[in-house]
């Protein structure tokens, strides 16, 4: 059995008199620790798919089971809840709390979750050294460069341990030699066991995943390997 399992989705919304098929009978499976991107041109679907997986939307049609369990009945609760155990998510724009320093960013999903003192604190100061963050932990985002936001984006996204990280155009906010930086920090990730699934415009990304899942139209337009 795949982690995940998306079987003939459907995703529609309404904008003024059209309907728009965002995705049009979606099946796809995804084995724990792939490596996956997700390519195509803007309006494909893509970061619908992003949001479905992540439990942030739900199909209209269809089912999608993570880790076995069908999602898709799902309270607001009962899938926030699901989310933080099982997914971290790392996006374009980094979406740091201004306010808060780069070690309370990354202990906020730990708060959230009720997560002991003491652990936060220690999980917290292993992600800083890990991150290799440890002389920033109390500056600001607005103190740090693109690549720091993001590397404590990405030390938020995995303290919890999630067993799937989801990342809309990781690079997208940075030089190149910082996106390569930050694009093997999540292959080290994946190399761990963490299942990284990536949407990207990058070429250059997407050919170093092991499986490039090509979508248009809201529709998977090519798939270069089912799981084996």
């Amino acid at each position: 059995m795949a982690l995940i399992e998306l079987a003939h989705i459907e995703r529609r919304f309404t904008l003024g008199d059209s309907v728009v098929h965002a995705l049009r009978g979606v099946n796809i499976g995804i084995e724990a620790s792939e490596y996956v991107a997700v390519i195509g041109p803007s309006g494909s679907g893509k970061s619908t798919l992003l949001n479905l997986l992540g439990l942030l939307d739900r199909p209209d049609a269809g089912s999608y089971r993570l880790d076995g369990r069908d999602t898709t009945g799902l309270s607001p609760d009962e899938a926030a809840n699901m989310r933080s155990r099982h997914i971290g998510f790392v996006f374009q724009s980094f979406h740091l709390v201004p306010r808060l320093t780069a070690a309370e960013n990354i202990a906020l999903p730990m708060v959230l979750a009720g997560i002991d003192p003491a652990e936060r604190k220690r999980r917290v100061q292993k992600a800083l050294e890990g991150f290799g963050l440890a002389d920033r932990a109390h500056h600001q985002p607005n103190q740090l460069s693109g690549g720091q936001r993001q590397r404590v984006a990405i030390a938020r996204a995995t303290v919890m341990q999630p067993g799937v990280l989801l990342c809309d155009e990781p690079t997208g906010n940075l030089d190149r030699q910082t996106g390569q930086e930050v694009t093997h920090l999540l292959e080290d990730l994946n190399a761990n066991g963490v299942t990284l699934i990536v949407v990207t415009h990058d070429p250059s990304m997407a050919e170093r995943a092991r499986r490039q899942i090509r979508m248009e139209d809201g529709a998977v337009l090519s798939d270069s390997g089912e799981p084996g």
